[in-house]
């Protein structure tokens, strides 16, 4: 019992003592979590320098685009080929892809040959051979009249610019096909069918292998964003952010790259932990100094550095009593399968006991133990690379994402990861400990050349019909120049209705006389009041204008608020309120006894009889004071004054905020007779001549026409460019079948526009993968200002999913994508409508004043107009398209509602002191 004790203890200490001299030997291939570290930082460095337009020749990473721009959502459907060339045998399939609640993927494949004399021969040759090949397979199934999509999987080096296209650098794996090289082999292979006629083919796509393993993968895991090779040879590929991809024109979305990682280290960013051995595969190889990584992971050398190892641990006398043999000796002699067949628990002893004698040698059973080991070393270093490269590519991801903690999935294949009994595991453990904050799955490829071929193709077919539907329904926003223009002709012909006596009752535009005769010419000087009433809050500003050298406006104002039982109690309530916070502001400017004119912007329907005189027609925004509506709020501020008996002031004008718009920047450009504004609602004035402006007596000089333009296309006019959306927002709004033109333009209705397409996308299963969210149902949800925000240049499409996020929406890459698309075509037409508009205005004053050409100023305000990254260029440029005649300037107003209600009462001061009316 002692003795045998004594064995077992004794031959614990010389295993122990064999595996510390291994251990020894092969110390530099031990290596160690804060060197790899350091490997991931410089693979990191070789990705970034590989994505770059200027960096990308010199980076030994290349981050090849592939022209994948979306991995599978499951909603994948149809049946397609694919063909499979990479050696001497090749593969057609037939894979057919349901969606019928239950993602399902059934193949069907045929293994053809290629002769020698036709790997040989001519490209012609090749491709016709592939063709025949095809069209057998096709007879066969009964298919051959049916025209479906194929992708190519074409394992040879070549340069893609598009998703179907495929250039060959050079043939490899023995073939010689003249005319191939440097040509595109899609076309070739359309040559090749085209001159056998007898069927047709639509080549979708040109497939990496590796690309192929990420999206066979993704069909089964929607996470799936990584593809890992490691077999003979090893790769890897992700999905980027386009923004990062110089060598790519557009920024939105992701593409697939394909690393094409095997070459990390050929510019010398390994040289710290090659070894000797590394070095001698490497020189020994068919291509020195290319592909140095590799060679240090891949199966097609992991055997061969086994075998150098032990050559080397046998003339240092550690191995086989120094004996070599000449088996051993004997170049690539030691495969990889044997690797995989030495590190198994079970009988991987003995299995190592055997492969040496094959060798020749006489092995003892430390000599075994040291061979396990050493197999054991060069398969976790292999295991160990590979992890600091996918590191790397965690990061970037991550880093891309802006995540804290990332969920992804990586699909892998290659015979290494699949056969090797410790590789998967090691890989994984690894991973793990460099990149903690990401939570990884590995998941086994299902033949990624075939079936992930097949799956890049129904990508892309199921991206290329879900366009078509999405066009479908925003083709509709896309209004032709002949809609322009007619839309122009009726914004004229409503204009002239407004302006008739006869017409006027039954016009959409109305064209309200504001009895505003001039704009500021310079002159204007003094001190003025200004009120300012449009909601809860309320303004009292002080505007002093100076005339002469130092010409300039100076504004104080102090902000007042409306409390409830103001809004609500009686209209002497509200006025008495109102009087008394003016009593305020003149103690507060210390101008208590002075009588000041004051303009008074009044922002709620009203009918202008005069420049004082204005007949509440009804409160909005939430105003109920009683005793009003009907009343000239004017006379109503008047008696409110007498009745504090305390200051008095000289109301010389009521003013609307459009009008106030244009007046404002009137100061400072004389050429300003336009007004505009675009924010929550939309309006516009313009200078009209008096003899127009029938419901106004007198013909002299001209008068600001306040069009309230939102109430165009009321009539009907404008039902042939409404959409089922505009329908749709117009029914469920408070005001059905008013105000249309400003429900297709203004801030107020854009939000509710776009989420009405992104509910239609939804229920449609083009977006957010047709789940419904619950706040996307609420009305008024998407604000107009998310539009602002997802359409800025700015923006990356991570920033895009975190206001998606914010409305209860999950969205994918993609989804992002389509939701800035829909954002741009509903903001592109609010802009071309109000172009046309203020078109057919400047249009108008040019013919009143008998001018070839007309040089004039739009004054502007509004928060769609100033925020919305795109809506003013877009404007301008049909402004310019749609009036050629006229050269338009646009200034944006500064406080119209204050400033330019002061400048109204100037202007009015001024022409009454001339005795002018």
């Amino acid at each position: 019992m002692i003795a045998s004790h004594l064995i077992a203890y004794l031959f614990t200490e010389l295993k122990h003592d064999q595996l510390q001299k291994t251990d020894k030997f092969l110390y530099h291939m031990r290596l160690s979590d804060e060197v790899l570290h350091g490997i991931s930082e410089r693979f990191l460095k070789e990705m970034k320098r590989g994505l770059g337009k200027d960096t990308n020749p010199t980076s030994s990473v290349k981050m090849l685009p592939s022209f994948v721009r979306s991995t599978p959502d499951g909603t994948e459907s149809g049946d397609f080929l694919a063909l499979d060339l990479g050696g001497t045998n090749f593969r057609v399939l037939r894979v057919k892809v349901s969606d019928n609640g239950k993602q399902k993927v059934a193949i069907e494949n045929r293994i053809c040959s290629i002769p020698e004399e036709v790997m040989h021969g001519t490209g012609t040759q090749l491709f016709d051979h592939i063709a025949k090949c095809l069209a057998d397979y096709m007879r066969e199934l009964d298919i051959k009249d049916t025209k479906l999509p194929l992708g190519f999987t074409f394992s040879f080096p070549c340069q893609q610019s598009k998703l179907d296209e495929s250039i060959l650098l050079t043939w490899t794996k023995g073939f010689k096909a003249s005319g191939v090289e440097g040509q595109d082999v899609v076309g070739l292979l359309h040559k090749a069918i085209e001159r056998r006629g007898d069927f047709d083919i639509d080549v979708v796509a040109v497939v990496n292998d590796t690309v192929g393993t990420m999206m066979s993968c993704g069909y089964e895991d929607h996470n799936c964003e990584i593809g890992l090779i490691v077999g003979t040879g090893t790769n890897a590929c992700y999905m980027e952010e386009m923004r990062h991809i110089d060598l790519v024109e557009g920024d939105e979305g992701r593409m697939c790259i394909n690393m094409e990682w095997g070459a990390f280290g050929d510019q010398g960013e390994l040289a710290d932990v090659r070894t000797d051995f590394d070095t001698e595969i490497d020189s020994g190889s068919i291509n020195p100094g290319k592909q140095l990584f590799e060679k240090m992971i891949s199966g097609m050398y992991m055997g061969e550095l086994v075998r150098l190892i032990l050559v080397k641990m046998t003339k240092d006398g550690l191995l086989f009593r120094g004996k070599l043999t000449p088996e051993l000796l004997l170049k690539n002699n030691f495969d990889t399968e044997y690797v995989s067949a030495i590190e198994k628990n079970s009988d991987g002893l003995q299995r190592a006991h055997g492969i040496l004698t094959e060798l020749g040698l006489e092995p003892t059973s430390n000599d075994c133990i040291s061979l396990r080991r050493i197999c054991s070393i060069v398969s976790t270093r292999s295991s160990d690379l590979c992890a600091a490269a996918l590191a790397a590519v965690l990061r970037r991801i991550q880093e891309n994402k802006g995540l804290q903690r990332m969920q992804t999935t990586i699909g892998v294949d290659g015979s290494v990861y699949k056969m090797h009994p410790q590789f998967a595991r090691r890989l994984s453990k690894t991973v793990k400990r460099l990149v903690p904050s990401c939570e990884v799955r590995f998941l086994l490829s299902e033949d990624g050349s075939g079936k992930g071929a097949a799956m890049v193709t129904a990508v892309a077919h199921r991206l290329a019909k879900q366009q078509k539907m999405r066009d479908a329904s925003l083709s509709t926003f896309k209004l032709s120049e002949k809609q322009q223009l007619e839309v122009k002709s009726r914004m004229k012909l409503e204009m002239e209705r407004g302006l008739k006596k006869e017409t006027h009752s039954i016009a959409t535009v109305k064209m309200l006389a504001t009895y505003v005769r001039a704009t500021p010419d310079g002159t204007e000087k003094g001190d003025y009041l200004a009120l300012d009433l449009g909601g809860t809050n309320f303004r009292v500003l002080l505007v002093k204008i100076r005339d002469g050298n130092r010409r300039a406006v100076e504004l104080h104002n102090k902000i007042y608020t409306i409390p409830k039982r103001a809004m609500e109690g009686t209209g002497e309530e509200l006025f008495d309120h109102i009087v008394q916070c003016i009593a305020d502001f003149l103690k507060y400017m210390g101008i208590q006894g002075s009588r000041l004119p004051l303009g008074f912007t009044f922002s709620f329907p009203c009918e202008q009889r005069t420049l004082d005189q204005g007949i509440l027609l009804n409160w909005t925004k939430g105003f109920k004071a009683t005793g009003c509506e009907g009343k000239d709020v004017v006379i109503l501020l008047r008696e409110a004054i007498k009745r504090r008996e305390e200051f008095e002031l000289d109301v010389v004008a009521i003013v609307n905020d459009t009008v106030g718009t244009m007046m404002s920047c009137g100061y400072d450009d004389p050429l300003c007779e336009v007004g505009l504004i675009v924010g929550t609602g939309s309006n516009a004035c313009y200078m009209e001549e008096m003899k127009n402006v029938e419901m106004v007596d007198g013909d002299e000089g001209r008068m600001c026409v306040n069009m309230e333009w939102g109430a165009f296309g009321d009539n009907g006019c404008l039902d042939d460019i409404r959409t089922e959306f505009d329908l749709e927002v117009d029914k469920n709004s408070l005001y059905a079948g008013k105000q249309r033109f400003e429900k297709m333009i203004s801030g107020m209705y854009l939000g509710e526009i776009v989420r009405n397409i992104l509910i239609k996308f939804t229920k449609q299963g083009l977006l957010f993968r047709g789940k419904i969210s619950e706040r996307l149902k609420t009305q008024g949800i998407f604000e107009t200002k998310f539009l602002s925000q997802i359409e800025s240049d700015r923006l990356a499409l991570l920033q895009v999913r975190a206001i998606l996020q914010q409305l209860g929406l999950e969205s994918t890459c993609d989804d992002s994508i389509i939701v800035k698309e829909v954002c741009g075509v509903v903001s592109r037409r609010a802009a071309q409508l109000c172009g046309i508009g203020l078109a057919a205005i400047v249009d108008k004053i040019r013919v009143n004043r008998n001018l070839d050409n007309l040089k004039v100023t739009v004054g502007i305000d509004g928060t769609l107009y100033k925020l919305h990254p795109h809506f003013s260029t877009i404007m301008h440029e049909t402004v310019e398209r749609m009036s050629p005649k006229c050269k338009v300037l646009f200034v944006q107003s500064q406080d119209g509602s204050g400033k330019g209600a002061a400048l109204i009462t100037a202007v009015a001061c001024r022409l009454r002191e001339a005795g002018q009316h």
